[in-house]
């Protein structure tokens, strides 16, 4: 099964640069998207073979996330079920016979750090949430998640330290979180692997110069450990200042 997680920047904007085609041409079994920053029906997005669901922020033009899959899950749920933190689309939980999936974009810490107890607040409610539905099936966590958890994530940690996204608060709660019993399916391939990036600002040429972050990711759980099969970012794919990430499993 080959799934594929990516934060788009805008799934409109995305569309005419080449959304459409990256998604036939890839043809994963489940596409998951987030920064959609749309309202459902504002625009067609015509992936033939696929169930759509979408979540949307209540502020137009924000946020969002959406899952395109062939497989029609079990079920389909919105949000954490906690109403200070489901106003934004950020998470989308799909149920499979032998997992769940769960589509998610965390909110940015901002600059100076200004949301920072909004994103610590959020960190253990998504943390119970996910470790709750652990009790029925494993759990595939996939997205952006704001953080790159580890100086070997990002090209400049000394100059960012501190800074949303690397700050020490967010890097401990992606450490509680794979603490918690959740594999990072990236560094179980490639530990010491350096210099592979999913996001890059669009300020300073810091693509061409791969001057980048691994915020990205898919988190399973470790039951599913034997099942992981492949892990892929996709760093040639443009239409966003993040690209896909890709998890195959068994």
């Amino acid at each position: 099964m080959r799934l594929i997680s990516w934060n788009v920047n805008g799934i409109r904007a995305a569309m005419k640069k080449g959304f459409l085609d990256f998604a036939k041409a890839e043809n994963p079994d489940v596409l998951c998207v987030q920064e959609t920053k749309m309202q459902e029906g504002q625009a067609e997005v015509s992936l033939e073979g696929y169930h759509q669901y979408w979540f949307s922020a209540e502020k137009k033009g924000y946020s969002g996330t959406a899952v395109f899959t062939k497989e029609e899950p079990l079920s389909v749920s919105y949000g954490l079920g906690i109403d200070a933190h489901d106003h934004e689309g950020r998470a989308i939980t799909c149920e499979f016979p032998d997992f769940y999936l769960v589509n998610v974009y965390v909110p940015n810490a901002r600059n100076e750090l200004k949301r920072i107890d909004y994103r610590m607040s959020w960190e253990d409610a998504f943390r119970d949430y996910v470790k709750e539905i652990e009790k029925n099936r494993p759990v595939v966590i996939c997205g952006d998640m704001n953080v790159a958890h580890e100086e070997i994530d990002l090209k400049n940690p000394k100059s960012n330290r501190g800074n949303a996204g690397f700050s020490d608060q967010e890097r401990g709660k992606m450490t509680e979180l794979l603490g918690a019993g959740f594999i990072d399916t990236w560094r179980y391939f490639n530990p010491e692997l350096a210099g592979v990036y999913s996001w890059w600002s669009y300020r300073g040429n810091a693509r061409v110069n791969n001057a980048g972050w691994r915020i990205d990711y898919f988190l399973v759980s470790r039951s599913l450990e034997k099942r992981l099969a492949a892990v892929d970012i996709l760093t040639d794919v443009m239409g966003s200042d993040h690209c896909p990430v890709v998890l195959e499993i068994k």
